[in-house]
């Protein structure tokens, strides 16, 4: 049979509780009862909280023999690992305050537990969104900033840079000269083509004879219309 001073002890104590929670906790049995523990905030933001429904069973020695502790649910936004941590802490709570009604002070320190858990897990999605801030801030910054020049990187674009000039450069005077060949004057083809008058120059020296070029006989090869003469004689 239950020592009266323990009875006593612990039907004082569930009272004080049923005060202090009257929505939390619920009786199921003598001696056993259950409380919803939840984060500060919990109510406020259920997505960046944390609750959970601790079962708690006293021994007829209670309180010199710790409580048996159980968590039903467990909490939300808490892996495993997190929720096997918040166990050791309760118990551990437990075991120091032996000897002395420790309800109240297990539910609380599971409370404060919740809610430095939920500090940490904002401090992380913070941190998460700024990281992702921040990438797609050098993304941008990258994406307008281009390529960064180095002097290797400039001498190599000069070098491609002044050999494309060059090549467009060689390709203008060869336009240049092709049309300016296409519109020279009868006086400027001989003399920009020696092989016009060499020709026969050299077949005339092989043949023995010592030729002089009179350049005063071209003098007016410039007035001469060749275009024409040369329509007239494909009319005819």
């Amino acid at each position: 049979m239950m020592d009266l001073n323990y009875a006593e002890e612990q039907a004082n104590e569930l009272e004080v509780l049923q005060s202090m929670y009257p929505d939390e906790l619920e009786v199921v049995g003598p001696g056993q009862f259950q409380i919803t523990v939840k984060s500060q905030d919990y109510d406020l933001a259920p997505e960046n909280g944390c609750r959970c429904l601790l079962a708690i069973s006293c021994p007829e020695r209670y309180p010199d023999e710790v409580p048996q502790l159980e968590i039903l649910e467990e909490p939300e936004n808490c892996t495993p690992l997190e929720v096997e941590q918040l166990m050791e802490m309760m118990q551990a709570e437990a075991e120091a305050n032996v000897g002395m009604v420790m309800i109240f002070t297990i539910v609380s320190a599971a409370g404060e537990w919740l809610n430095c858990h939920c500090d940490e897990l904002q401090r992380r999605k913070e941190e998460e969104a700024e990281r992702i801030k921040r990438e797609v801030e050098e993304a941008e910054r990258k994406r307008f900033e281009g390529t960064r020049v180095t002097v290797e990187s400039f001498l190599v674009w000069k070098e491609n840079f002044e050999r494309e000039m060059n090549a467009l450069r060689a390709e203008k005077a060869r336009q240049l000269e092709a049309a300016r060949r296409s519109k020279l004057s009868g006086r400027e083809l001989f003399q920009k083509d020696n092989t016009l008058d060499n020709s026969d120059i050299k077949f005339l020296e092989d043949a023995g004879e010592d030729v002089k070029v009179d350049e005063s006989l071209f003098q007016d090869l410039d007035d001469l219309d060749l275009d024409d003469e040369l329509a007239d004689l494909s009319d005819s």
